[in-house]
């Protein structure tokens, strides 16, 4: 009977602990930031929780055709509910003193495209899938 009570609350135990894991979805989000007001020189990246090294390096957009938006595709599988990050021009950081910028995700695959221009917090945020 001892038994018994035991590997039910083993049973009981591993299915909570199992239950509590979140699936993880693949999220792509296509980053693309309007420097064009900005003198000089780009040099214009990322950095945030959704970036190879969180936080600690800059990553690089490019500007293949030379019209001021600068852009990088990234793509995870994650099981968060948001990301944060923010752009980077040279050693500036922009919309510094404020929050980070967010992009909320839903519970699913999501194809994500992200609009802004370098240190204005509003975006437009459109979901391809």
């Amino acid at each position: 009977m001892i038994l018994h009570k035991r590997i039910l609350i083993y049973i009981t135990l591993l299915s909570l602990a199992t239950s509590c894991v979140q699936e993880t979805h693949l999220k792509t989000v296509t980053f693309k930031v309007d420097a064009t007001q900005l003198e000089g020189e780009g040099n214009i990246g990322i950095r945030g929780n959704f970036t190879p090294n969180a936080w600690e390096d800059v990553v690089p957009l490019s500007d293949d055709d030379q019209d001021g938006i600068y852009e990088i595709e990234l793509s995870q599988k994650t099981a968060a509910s948001a990301v944060e990050f923010k752009f980077v021009k040279g050693e500036t950081i922009e919309l510094e003193g404020k929050e980070n910028r967010t992009i909320q995700f839903e519970y699913r695959p999501e194809t994500i495209v992200y609009e802004t221009q370098f240190d204005n917090p509003e975006a437009h945020i459109r979901r391809l899938e």
